[in-house]
């Protein structure tokens, strides 16, 4: 029983140490200011301080890499988070989308940190700072709700919903 113990425990340091060798791609691309959200929308020093906190390490190019982010398996899952939460979402190129969209991704801000999906679970784990409260909830609404409402005045429309 020892002897079986010892070698299943020796296969699975082994393979943990091989999954070190499969890296997965952690990237920051360049962050032309020019193209990033507050070139476009009013940006408010609060709402800012509340994306920073707790949403440009998935929805941003400014992503601060934790050591975890560099241990497989769980690697994977970070990066595959943040490449997900960049193609939805990404602050760092906010010029790509129209009107519409803006609006649109205006109105999810505020419903999913409203619903408590974002930030998620996994992420508020390891980063408590990041967990929102009612008034940055409430905050987030109300300056999302304004975009909205700013972005529908210079298309001409009542609203772009």
């Amino acid at each position: 029983m020892k002897r079986l113990l010892k070698w299943t425990v020796i296969v699975l340091v082994c393979g943990f140490v091989l999954l070190q060798f499969s890296r997965t791609a952690r990237t920051n691309p360049t962050v032309d200011e020019s193209r990033a959200i507050e070139a476009r929308l009013n940006v408010t020093p609060e709402v800012k301080a509340i994306f920073a906190r707790s949403c440009d390490d998935c929805h941003s190019n400014r992503t601060r890499w934790p050591w975890y982010s560099y241990v497989a398996p769980v690697s994977w899952t970070v990066t595959d988070h943040v490449r997900h939460g960049r193609r939805h979402m990404n602050f760092s190129d906010w010029a790509r989308l129209n009107d519409r969209e803006a609006a649109y991704l205006l109105g999810d801000i505020c419903k999913t940190t409203k619903q408590g999906i974002m930030p998620l679970d996994s992420y508020t784990l390891m980063h408590c700072d990041a967990i929102l409260t009612p008034q940055d909830v409430g905050t987030l609404c109300l300056w999302s709700a304004s975009e909205q409402q700013r972005l529908a005045a210079a298309q001409g429309t009542q609203s772009l919903k």
